[in-house]
């Protein structure tokens, strides 16, 4: 081919697709355009291209030079129009934004009813003076039996009355026996020992987590629930403190309207001892047990009977929770149900 066609044919070429990329006026027609003169199969550049062997030796090196100064035009035509397209689609989008509309709000989570319940618990016992501390959930046997005055004879102390974690076994512990089997607590007044262990009177705490006791899942017990510890230790405790405490307690959470009653029971660890219940509906239902510290549960903690007393309660958030909320059935709170939780 002469040297002379083949560059007209270039320059048609050059034209034919400056005009093609500026008349398209989207994406979709930008692309067809892009396929027609770039493609690498059937492109117009392409058959150019294949042209350059048809051109005399001599006149190899000019095609060359100007086939390759038609490429790079294009090619920047090509870039110009995709450049335009998108601004414009940005400019239309701008111009169709009104900062004035309402955003898409966010679904955001909340906590679940029961931690819910126990930040409000700790809140209350704050302002009567209470601390909140922890302790851990595993527990031996010195801190979850022994210094609350269970012996080993006890009933309640039965493997089939507790989770005993049959792989581990106690290192050391206060008064303990190192490789003594370890356990979930049973109640948290396993925290009140370890308080007491490391803190000289007066003691003035409330400890709250989860507790777990192989009962059969029903609508009032839960083999994991959580319970509030409180413990007062000083000189004169006496009994009506303790009414008066756990009176402040349930109209604070539950209402002004709320009755509750006390009802004598027995506990290893406290004498004397009661049984707290709450008026729900026309039902009294049991919501926590309370007592006088036992002067051995004292004894045990290097305290001495004689220069101090104390009260201690243990209540059962799931059922305070239920009472607040008319929850007729605490396994609600544990089947993860969307419906359910999102009430709260």
């Amino acid at each position: 081919m002469p040297l002379a066609d083949f560059l007209s044919q270039l320059a048609e070429l050059e034209t034919a697709a400056r005009e093609a990329f500026a008349a398209a006026a989207d994406t979709h027609a930008l692309e067809a355009a892009r396929v027609e003169f770039l493609g690498a199969k059937g492109g117009r550049l392409k058959a150019a291209q294949k042209g350059l062997g048809t051109i005399p030796p001599a006149d190899k090196p000019a095609a060359g030079q100007r086939f390759n100064a038609v490429k790079t035009q294009i090619d920047a035509d090509f870039a110009a129009a995709k450049e335009r397209l998108a601004s414009a689609a940005t400019t239309g989008q701008a111009a169709d934004f009104d900062p004035t509309t309402p955003g898409t709000p966010l679904v955001l989570g909340h906590l679940h009813p029961i931690t819910q319940t126990i930040e409000e618990l700790k809140d209350i016992m704050g302002r009567l003076g209470f601390s909140a501390t922890e302790g851990p959930e595993i527990e031996d046997e010195w801190h979850n039996f022994e210094a609350l005055n269970i012996p080993a004879s006890h009933p309640a102390r039965d493997p089939l009355e507790n989770f005993y974690l049959a792989t581990a076994e106690s290192v050391a512990g206060a008064g303990g026996t190192p490789g003594a089997p370890l356990l979930l607590r049973s109640q948290t007044s396993t925290v009140q020992i370890r308080v007491m262990e490391n803190t000289r009177p007066p003691v003035r705490i409330v400890s709250l987590g989860r507790v777990y006791r192989p009962d059969t899942a029903d609508a009032t017990h839960y083999p994991m629930f959580h319970q509030i510890e409180g413990l007062l230790i000083d000189r004169r405790v006496t009994m009506a403190d303790l009414k008066s405490v756990l009176r402040l307690f349930a109209t604070s959470y539950l209402g002004r309207d709320v009755h509750i009653r006390f009802r004598p029971s027995f506990f290893p660890f406290t004498e004397p001892s009661v049984e707290v219940d709450m008026q729900w509906g026309e039902h009294w239902i049991e919501f926590g047990g309370a007592g006088m510290v036992d002067p051995n549960v004292l004894s045990a903690v290097g305290y001495n009977p004689d220069e101090v007393s104390g009260f201690a309660f243990g209540l059962g958030v799931e059922r305070l929770c239920a009472r607040r909320h008319h929850v007729t059935d605490i396994r609600e709170f544990y089947k993860n149900d969307v419906r359910f939780l999102h009430q709260f």
